[in-house]
């Protein structure tokens, strides 16, 4: 019987080499690795004019986004409920209150008719979250804020790769953790072409310090120093800079995996009347994820059938409004029945062509029988 993981880093010798690089440097902290970092993924992006702040996490991305735009205290941001806890507790984390939004029952999207009774006078921004990467109806969501005068962060984490992200102008936060697209160990990054907002997530990053960003990319300290807002030890260091570089340049080979992966489950399992697939095109996504719902019940059964046969899979995820810290009593059906029929199917790259169509053989399995 296989043992076939959910998830998985995608290590080699590229990455143990940048790492033993930093480490013979002794220049570990924040400096030229980070510098390098930033550069190549703006490069890689594509977006014009835009800029690219790395730090420690996409929660942290999202949490400094949030206090850059100057939502506070008081404020309030519409989030779909059906998302992982870290985007609900980085707006939490500037004292504003998220404010959970029912999703749209066939890919997950915040849905806009339920967020527009929800907006009110203390509404400042909207979070649509890009969950597996479906971003089909992110231009409804700009058009939504600038009807009701909202800023727009996008939870890009499951997106990085994704072709169309160059051309959207906004907000964006990414997540390098160890098993997104591209992965630095533990990391995120913000890209966008407000340069207000730039400037303020450089120094917020590194806990308020004016400037501090460009001394430490020149191998200098800031010794006289001045702090105008509250800021938090959130940045880069460079090892994890260098083992994004060395995942940045393998991105090819990823990208082809991922989206190979996907495909295979794709055709194979369309036919399935019991399985409904994500509309998600995986000629421009590259897939973090490949979640599936399944209809009539036989979520919890497909779920224990498959581990019984080596097979890991996961449900993501549990609806914030039903978390303790989050509970305002709101009544979002569509959230509760897509949580009680998702399932994510292992994709990441170390998953061979035989892998995939082992699983794929005792998911027809289990609804043959």
């Amino acid at each position: 019987m296989k043992n076939i993981k959910l998830s998985s880093a995608f290590f080699d010798q590229a990455e143990i080499d940048a790492v033993a690089r930093v480490l013979k440097s002794q220049v570990v902290n924040m400096e030229i690795e980070t510098k390098l970092f930033e550069e190549e993924l703006e490069s890689f992006f594509k977006r014009i004019d835009s800029k690219v702040t790395c730090v420690h996490s996409c929660s942290a991305a999202i949490q400094l986004s949030v206090q850059a735009l100057g939502i506070s205290q008081g404020d309030e941001v519409l989030v779909p409920t059906f998302t992982f806890v870290s985007t609900f507790q980085a707006i939490k984390a500037n004292g504003a209150t998220p404010i959970p939004c029912d999703i749209d029952l066939e890919d997950g999207f915040i849905n806009l008719d339920d967020a527009k009774p929800r907006v009110t006078s203390k509404s400042r921004a909207i979070i649509p979250v890009l969950f597996a990467g479906c971003s089909s109806k992110i231009d409804k969501v700009y058009q939504f804020a600038k009807d009701h005068n909202l800023s727009v962060i996008e939870d890009a984490a499951h997106s990085f790769g994704d072709e169309n992200i160059a051309k959207r102008d906004g907000i964006l936060c990414f997540s390098f953790d160890p098993i997104k697209n591209i992965s630095c160990g533990d990391g995120g990054c913000v890209l966008t072409s407000q340069n207000e907002i730039t400037e303020k997530l450089k120094d917020m990053r590194l806990l308020g310090v004016i400037g501090d960003t460009e001394k430490r990319f020149n191998g200098l300290r800031s010794w006289d120093s001045d702090v105008k807002e509250q800021g938090w030890r959130l940045h880069m260091n460079n090892i994890s800079a260098a083992i994004g570089r060395a995942q940045l340049v393998k991105f090819p080979k990823i990208r082809e995996l991922r989206q190979r992966n996907a495909g295979s489950y794709t055709n194979a399992l369309n036919e399935i009347r019991d399985i409904q697939l994500l509309p998600i095109n995986f000629k421009t996504a590259v897939p973090h994820i490949f979640p599936v719902l399944i209809k009539n019940g036989k979520r919890n059964q497909l779920k224990n059938f498959l581990a019984e046969k080596g097979i890991e899979t996961g449900v993501q995820y549990k609806p914030n409004h039903l978390l303790t810290y989050f509970n305002l009593g709101y009544d979002l059906p569509n959230s509760m029945n897509f949580y009680s029929e998702i399932l994510s199917l292992p994709i990441h790259p170390l998953l061979s062509e035989e892998d995939i169509e082992y699983v794929i053989e005792n998911i027809k399995l289990f609804f043959n029988n």
